[in-house]
């Protein structure tokens, strides 16, 4: 008898295959990243083509094979991809978030749960669009920088362990660092956005709500360089990210125009 298996993943990346098929690079709850081949999904007589886009979140049956396994059930769990594809600063955070979890999860069939629920709750947060979509991606990454052991150091020094808050902030050295043992090259951010870094990263949302643009932006920028120092490569997908404060609405603009 087949041993087929079931998971609930989320749709990272899509590759197309010979004239009809996708390889569909996964982030599954059980069995970490998974790639699989979708027959037919590219013909419009597919039962599943749709579900099987980037930032879908779905429920699966493979059959093992023996290089890449085959998609034989799709069923929609969470339909991200609908809000995401039709807002492009949403759009191109999820695109960023996936990419960050692609680039995590290097091994395939390793599980990696905390990662995947990360990823499900940033998706989720991002298609709800409640919060600033900038404000979710730099959550995303900071949390996912402290699952694979790269939380920058935020209230302590990141050489010596003193805490701070401290001026200066370098990369290469793990984040925040006291007078003793600043280096050469160190950057001195405000206090208040080392203050919406450690919001971000223990979902004080009231706290990094209130912050401003230009904090925001010089905390994106921290974040951003620290991710992609540790990735030791660029993002692709990060420099089409707009940066641009979700508008929230006065008292005096509620509600329809009388």
């Amino acid at each position: 008898m087949v041993n087929l298996y079931r998971d609930t993943g989320v749709v990272l990346r899509t590759h197309k295959l010979g004239e009809a098929d996708r390889i569909i690079t996964l982030l599954t709850r059980r069995h970490g990243k998974v790639r699989a081949v979708a027959k037919g999904v590219r013909r419009t007589s597919s039962r599943f083509g749709a579900r099987l886009e980037p930032f879908g979140h779905v429920d699966l049956q493979f059959y093992p094979g023996r290089t890449l396994d085959v998609i034989t059930q799709v069923e929609t769990v969470d339909a991200f991809a609908l809000p995401l594809v039709a807002d492009y600063q949403r759009y191109t955070a999820a695109s960023a978030i996936a990419e960050t979890a692609d680039r995590l999860s290097a091994e395939e069939g390793e599980p990696v749960l905390k990662l995947y629920l990360l990823v499900v709750g940033a998706l989720r947060a991002l298609a709800g669009g409640q919060r600033d979509a900038s404000l979710v991606l730099d959550a995303f990454f900071l949390r996912a920088m402290a699952y694979a052991g790269w939380a920058p150091a935020i209230t302590e020094c990141a050489r010596c362990g003193l805490p701070g808050p401290h001026a200066a902030f370098n990369v290469a050295a793990g984040g925040s660092m006291c007078p003793d043992c600043r280096i050469a090259g160190s950057v001195h951010p405000a206090p208040e956005v080392l203050t919406l870094l450690d919001a971000l990263l223990q979902g004080a949302w009231t706290v990094a709500e209130a912050a401003p643009g230009v904090t925001r932006r010089d905390a994106s920028g921290l974040v951003a360089a620290h991710l992609q120092w540790h990735l030791e490569r660029q993002l692709r997908s990060l420099p089409l990210v707009e940066r641009r404060a979700r508008q929230v609405p006065t008292p005096g603009q509620v509600g329809s125009p009388g």
